[in-house]
């Protein structure tokens, strides 16, 4: 099993990062909305809608992998 500098696991280190991102992301989204929304630009704002769930959607899926790996040698040395 590889680990990185994190002693974690490259996956789940992996699965860590890309939930943030996708988290963040969807914040971010947010204000595009708010944005496209006071230029009256409804089409946009319904694809960073769109753009928004599915970044939600893909954090949740990170969770629910991480909680999988949890416990196991790919969850790193805090589920040992």
């Amino acid at each position: 099993m590889a680990t990185g500098e994190t002693g974690f696991a490259d996956v789940t280190f992996d699965l860590i990062s890309l939930q943030y991102h996708s988290l963040k992301a969807g914040h971010d989204y947010g204000q595009y909305v708010r944005d496209a929304e006071n230029a009256g630009l409804d089409d946009v704002a319904s694809f960073f809608r769109e753009v928004m769930e599915q970044d939600s959607q893909r954090a949740k899926h990170c969770h629910n992998l991480l909680g999988r790996l949890s416990g196991t040698e790919h969850g790193g040395p805090a589920t040992s």
